[in-house]
């Protein structure tokens, strides 16, 4: 689950509408043992990992305790976790895996195949899928467990691009039904 978090989904509106599909997503991956990963966005309060030659991340920065990795804006969304046994990754780019652990704990679990989901679909969702099939991951992504400002954005990647680039794409009913 990527960037659902306080500040996000409080001033994202596009964001909140993915909480009801992770909301059961979620147990349903605990429940037959899957392992539960948040990534969630934030930068140091002085700036130091935001460079000003980057125009999108300045202007996170700019937005301030939203985007403050040590406020409670950048905190997992109550009610989706985290719970004991969950992990969660502090990630200071688009991607999960940029400058992360995500891909040593993945390997450490010996997990291959991965499930992304979270906001936005244009942003972390995409970085995060395309990080993922460059380290060879099988993908498959939750079309109604993503979303995006831009539905448009959120259609191209989930009809065309994604499965373009042999990402499995599923409603989570569907996910779920797999389990």
């Amino acid at each position: 689950m990527g960037d659902v978090q306080r500040g996000i989904i409080a001033h994202f509106g596009f964001a909140r509408q993915v909480l009801p599909t992770l909301e059961r997503v979620i147990p349903a991956a605990r429940a037959h043992n899957v392992d539960v990963i948040f990534l969630r966005a934030g930068f140091r309060g002085n700036g130091a990992d935001v460079s000003p030659r980057n125009a999108l991340f300045q202007n996170l920065f700019d937005m301030g305790e939203i985007f403050d990795a040590d406020s409670p804006s950048t905190a997992i969304e109550p009610g989706l976790g985290p719970e004991e046994g969950d992990t969660v990754i502090l990630k200071r780019r688009t991607s999960g895996f940029f400058g992360t652990e995500l891909d040593l704990i993945l390997r450490s679990k010996n997990i291959d195949d991965i499930v992304i989901c979270g906001v936005a679909t244009g942003a972390m969702v995409a970085a995060t899928v395309f990080a993922a099939s460059d380290l060879d991951y099988r993908i498959t992504v939750l079309r109604d467990g993503c979303a995006d400002g831009d539905q448009s954005v959120h259609d191209l990647l989930m009809d065309k691009l994604f499965p373009s680039r042999g990402v499995q794409v599923l409603d989570a009913k569907e996910w779920i039904d797999t389990l």
